[in-house]
């Protein structure tokens, strides 16, 4: 009966829970999203503070050139901080624990978040770049670290539903961004340092918030080695005192892999038995940011402008679409643990593939057919409800669930890199392809999607409701690694790696 009876609690949503989740995904996720999208209302007038700063110095303005070249370091900083963040992931959860990294993390946005405030005032354009570094470290590490931890926390029946929640917070970050960058509210002369600041408040209430909730229960046990905090940390998040059955659980989660220790980058890529889950993170990681989902916001108020939304409008349908991402990502935190992570992403990627491909068309055509450009306004929000269904919210999820414990923070750092790199390569060198190709530069990211669909389709396993060990043994047999004890597959991989097999 004891074992049963977790099992019929098993899929209650605490407050604990809930809060915790709340806490560590609105304190960081939120800024990811935020600082994503913070900086494209107030673009200009920054640009022109820049050259007023470098005219009051220098008694010249900036030429063109070099103040495009400014704004784009100023614009990719943003993802080459998220992947220093990333590469800081695996020390850093290691050393600090989960919940303990997040608290750490809040540096890099309070600090930025002054200095953005305070530039206007200290005629500094330097302090915003240096910013925008460090605001993309918090980026990159609570990118990673909030599925972590939230996956190390969440019931195996709720892991998909909060494994969502911080992708929600990020679209909502991008939401919040997009209207109080209007121009009515702080994309003005005087507004735009505050929006560039207000990064710092969501930091501030989770460093106030978030040491009253529990560390992860998984860290505690395996790499503290301290139960006991292990069984508070499950009793206060399950509601109930007999966790037994998930501290066991847990410890057998251990016990295949105590002769692993912890799995650094370079000895992920060289084990037989992590194979496929590699493969598989890079291309979901390079899929998901390669797909194009920043190009078509990026050409989202083109389109608009087009299809004859007039100019000053034109701020409000992008804060629309905004709109349109959360509610599909809210979605999806309904209908993960139902459907199920690869429906999701097969789903996603097919209506992303299907929408860049009518979205070339419409572009090709639209000065030549009068209705075409409404053709392309629904391709974009068609794209924007495939990419927040699958491609954006589940990645970073199947990272949690796909990897065990003493290989969770490389592969965060490994998915994580790949993430930003991708990310800040399409930033950077998707302005020369939209000049090269023009529309038909959709294309390119219509075969990237429709690439992912295919691998997801022939190779990810479906994750839903299983433990981390019954998904490692999926993994086993695809790996082909010996099956004598499936659960103690990863110390059966040394002697094979060794040998080269």
């Amino acid at each position: 009966m004891e074992q049963q009876n977790p099992n019929k609690k098993e899929g209650r949503l605490t407050l604990v829970l809930l809060l915790a989740t709340l806490i560590a995904a609105f304190g960081s996720s939120f800024q990811y999203g935020y600082n994503v999208s913070a900086v494209n209302s107030p673009a200009e007038l920054m640009k022109a503070f820049y050259n007023e700063t470098y005219y009051e110095r220098n008694d010249h303005y900036i030429n063109e050139f070099s103040l495009t070249l400014l704004w784009s370091v100023t614009v990719s900083m943003f993802p080459f901080g998220g992947f220093i963040g990333s590469l800081l992931v695996g020390p850093l959860v290691n050393k600090f624990g989960r919940k303990g990294t997040l608290l750490f993390n809040n540096i890099f946005s309070i600090v930025p978040a002054i200095l953005m405030g305070c530039s206007e005032v200290a005629r500094s354009f330097e302090m915003i770049i240096v910013s925008r570094l460090l605001v993309g470290i918090c980026a990159g590490l609570s990118s990673n670290v909030v599925p972590m931890y939230l996956g190390e926390l969440a019931p195996k029946n709720l892991r998909g539903a909060l494994g969502v929640v911080p992708q929600v917070f990020i679209t909502v970050g991008i939401l919040v961004a997009q209207i109080f960058g209007l121009r009515s509210l702080l994309a003005n002369k005087e507004g735009w340092p505050v929006l560039l600041g207000l990064t710092g408040i969501p930091a501030a209430l989770q460093l106030l918030f978030l040491p009253f909730f529990p560390e992860s229960p998984r860290y505690l046990l395996i790499q503290k080695k301290d139960e006991a905090a292990a069984r508070n940390a499950l009793k206060r998040l399950r509601g109930w005192d007999d966790v037994g059955a998930e501290i066991e659980e847990i410890r057998q989660e251990d016990e295949a892999e105590r002769a692993a220790g912890f799995i650094s980058v370079l000895k992920l890529f060289g084990m037989r038995s992590l194979r496929w889950q590699v493969i598989s993170i890079i291309v979901l990681m390079g899929g998901q940011q390669l797909s194009g989902v920043n190009a078509i916001y990026y050409y989202a108020d083109q389109i608009y402008l087009s299809a004859g939304v007039n100019d000053h409008d034109v701020q409000y349908v992008t804060a629309g679409t905004g709109a349109v991402n959360v509610l599909m990502t809210v979605c999806a935190v309904f209908v993960v643990e139902l459907l199920g992570r690869r429906v999701l992403l097969l789903l996603g990627f097919s209506v992303c593939f299907t929408a860049c491909c009518v979205l070339t068309a419409a572009l090709a055509l639209q000065d030549t057919i009068s209705w075409m450009p409404y053709v392309s306004i629904a391709c974009v929000i068609a794209y924007v409800i495939g990419h927040a269904l699958g491609p954006s919210p589940i990645p970073a999820l199947l990272i949690t669930e796909i990897f065990l414990q003493s290989s969770r923070p490389s592969a965060f750092m490994v998915g994580g890199s790949v993430h930003w790199l991708s990310n800040f390569t399409v930033g950077l060198i998707f302005p020369f392809i939209q000049a090269g190709l023009g529309p038909y530069s959709f294309i390119i990211f219509a075969v990237i999607c429709l690439l992912t669909a295919i691998y997801i389709f022939l190779v990810v396993p479906e994750t839903k409701a299983k433990t981390f060990i019954e998904i490692n043994q999926i993994f086993t047999k695809m790996n082909k690694v010996s099956e004598v004890h499936p659960e103690k597959e990863e110390l059966k991989d040394f002697p094979l790696s060794a040998s080269g097999q």
